[in-house]
Parts: structure tokens; C-alpha cells; sequence
């Protein structure tokens, strides 16, 4: 257990020293090449900022998951690390998300492409075995046949993947929201002793970490603030979605904890990402506008809305989260059911946006733009 503990902070370690040593030098970069994220009617920022902060996430953690992993097999006894079909699969549909956003943030890419390219990556993973295969009582539904699960796995991924990117608009919420998912995940993988999961988190973690010194705490006008942009978002979103899935697959032989608390725990990390971009999506589809179609309807635009700071708005939606975890983990540990846990969070997010939209109404301003 010590060495497993001295391999995850050493591959916190590299990444973070990684990252720490990469995103100045990206920050130079940019400034110098005007790769900035020009401020709009839609964005909160007011100058130019450079966007491609995420480009160190994903090897920083690969980086520092292959320096742990190494040391790992060298000091082996008895046994190997075994990385499975599934997990290299993920690795290259990761690769290909991360190249996609890259080509974004660099030249821009249509949304609908983007969609298409999720998908894709999203598909591999059930063909490779990795799939939903049990919703634990959900609405009266307990095991799923593959026909069922493989789908709505693609679903799932492509959705949290887009939640993710979608809620990147004020500084630090996306990375804040990542880690504290990730730390959820973290301990439902030690749980079970998963320790090459365990290794990519606090290795993605370490980055994150990092990255936000820069996002929260660096200033535009000193010229060293940075935006995670879409390459950060979009890995991180479908990282997330892995994870979701890995955590939420009946498999008792891997993970002896596989059951509806896992699924429970799992999904509530994510629930206000995810909440957010289905409220916005059914929004724009009411006012006969594209789903596609930027605005600023999302809870972080509302909640500036009300005259909060940006640390303000970051801090009341992380605390919304950590809500949301504690009172589903509490209401599945005396026994609710997954269905009614889901329908009772619904409904208080629809009563905290409708008190929302009176407090941003008696500001004088409008709930929806």
C-alpha cells in the first residue's frame, strides 16, 4: 500500500512539474503568434488570452502515468501491469479528441465535425468491450443487452464530453469541476485496487493543478493568464466519460464494488455539467434556435447575471456540486432508489433555476439572452 501511495505522488509530481514547466513557454508561444481568444458579446473576458493551455494535458498524464507505470514493472516481484484491450483503445480514441480540439483552438473546427469525430472515438470503446451494461433499478431497469448498452455508451461519452466543453466559460470552472470528479474517481478505483486507473487520475490531476495556477491566478494584462481551450475541454470531457462508464459497468470480478451506490456516486460528480447543457440545449429548441448555436443561457452566464464575481460564480457552482454528491451518496446509503435519487435531483435543479431567474429579474436584467 506505501508503494502504491509513493507511485500515485510520483506521477502527481511529474505531471505537475511537467506542466508547470510546458505552460509558460505555451503562453509565450501564443502571445507571440496571436493565438488568442479574442474577447465577443458572448465572452466574460476583455482581452486577448491565449487558448491553448490544454495542449499540455494530455502529455503531461501520459507522461507521467508511463514514468509510474515503468517503475512499477521494474520493482515487480510476482507480477506484471497488465493494461487491457479497452484502456489502449481509449488511449487512441483520447488521441484523436485531443488532436481534434488542438485543430480547433489553432483554426477552428465546424461544430456538427466535431460531433462526428466524438462519436467515433466514443463508438471504439464498446466494440472493445467497454459498455453500460446495467443501470441497477434506474426507472425499473436493471441489466441491459449489449444492443441496448454499446449505444448508450456512446451516448454517454459523447454527452459529458460536450457538458464539459460547453461549461468551460468562467476561469477555473471547468478544471475545478474535473477535479473534483476526479477525485471521486480516484477513490472508487483505490477502492477496488485499480491502481493503473488510480495512476491517470492523480497524473491528470497533477496538470490540472497546474494549469489552473495559470487560469485562476495569472493575469491578461502581465500576459500570463491561459484558457485551457478546446483541446484541454474536450480531453478532459471524455476522459471524465470514461471514467463514468469504468466506474458505472457491472464487471464484480474487477470491481468488487460494482453495484448502484458506484453508479449513484458516479453520476452525481457530473450532474451539473451535465444538467446545465440539457437545460440550455432545451432552451435554444424552445426559442427555435439551433442546438449548435452559441449563447450565454449557461448557469455560469445566469449566475454573473446576478451581479457575482467570477470567483464568486466559480465558488457557488462548486459548492452546487459538492450538494449534489453529498445528498445522493446520503439518500443511496439509506436505500432510495437510483430512479427516485435522479428524479428528486431534477427537480431541485428546476426550482434553483427558477429562484435563480427571480433574483437575476429583480436585477433588472433578462434570465435568457
Amino acid at each position: 500500500m506505501c508503494k502504491d501511495l509513493s507511485y500515485l505522488l510520483g506521477s502527481f509530481v511529474v505531471s505537475w512539474l511537467f506542466s508547470m514547466a510546458v505552460i509558460p513557454c505555451v503562453i509565450r508561444y501564443c502571445n507571440s503568434r496571436g493565438l488568442l481568444d479574442r474577447p465577443n458579446g458572448r465572452k466574460v473576458h476583455k482581452s486577448g488570452v491565449p487558448r491553448l493551455g490544454g495542449v499540455c494535458f494530455l502529455p503531461s498524464m501520459l507522461l507521467a502515468l508511463m514514468v509510474a507505470l515503468l517503475l512499477m514493472n521494474h520493482n515487480a516481484t510476482d507480477s506484471k501491469v497488465i493494461v487491457s484491450l479497452w484502456s489502449c483503445e481509449f488511449l487512441v480514441s483520447l488521441l484523436v479528441i485531443y488532436t481534434m480540439g488542438l485543430i480547433d483552438d489553432f483554426t477552428g473546427v465546424d461544430a456538427k465535425i466535431k460531433f462526428v469525430v466524438q462519436i467515433v472515438a466514443a463508438t471504439a470503446l464498446p466494440l472493445c468491450g467497454l459498455y453500460i451494461n446495467n443501470l441497477y433499478g434506474l426507472f425499473g431497469v436493471h441489466e441491459l443487452p449489449a444492443y441496448i448498452g454499446m449505444p448508450l455508451t456512446v451516448f454517454v461519452m459523447v454527452f459529458i464530453t460536450n457538458a464539459m466543453n460547453l461549461i468551460d466559460g468562467i476561469d477555473g470552472l471547468c478544471g475545478s469541476l474535473s477535479l473534483l470528479a476526479l477525485a471521486g474517481f480516484l477513490y472508487s478505483f483505490l477502492v477496488d485496487g485499480l491502481i493503473v486507473y488510480a495512476l491517470l487520475i492523480v497524473a491528470l490531476m497533477g496538470t490540472i493543478m497546474a494549469f489552473l495556477r495559470f487560469n485562476l491566478f495569472g493575469n491578461a494584462q502581465k500576459r500570463n493568464k491561459m484558457f485551457m481551450g478546446d483541446a484541454g475541454s474536450l480531453t478532459l470531457g471524455f476522459i471524465l466519460g470514461f471514467l463514468m462508464v469504468k466506474c458505472s459497468m457491472y464487471k464484480p470480478e474487477i470491481m468488487c464494488h460494482s453495484g448502484p451506490d458506484n453508479m449513484i456516486a458516479a453520476t452525481s460528480l457530473l450532474l451539473v455539467p451535465c444538467f446545465d447543457v440539457v437545460r440550455v440545449a432545451l432552451s435554444r429548441i424552445t426559442h427555435g434556435r439551433g442546438i449548435f448555436t452559441a449563447d450565454k443561457n449557461h448557469l455560469h452566464h445566469k449566475l454573473l447575471r446576478t451581479g457575482l464575481s467570477q470567483h464568486s460564480v466559480l465558488a457557488a457552482i462548486i459548492v452546487t456540486a459538492l450538494f449534489y454528491f453529498v445528498l445522493n451518496v446520503l439518500l443511496s446509503g439509506v436505500g432510495m432508489n437510483f430512479g427516485v435519487v435522479i428524479v428528486l435531483d431534477v427537480v431541485l435543479w428546476m426550482v434553483g433555476n427558477m429562484v435563480l431567474n427571480r433574483v437575476i429579474h429583480r436585477k433588472g436584467n433578462k434570465p435568457f439572452e
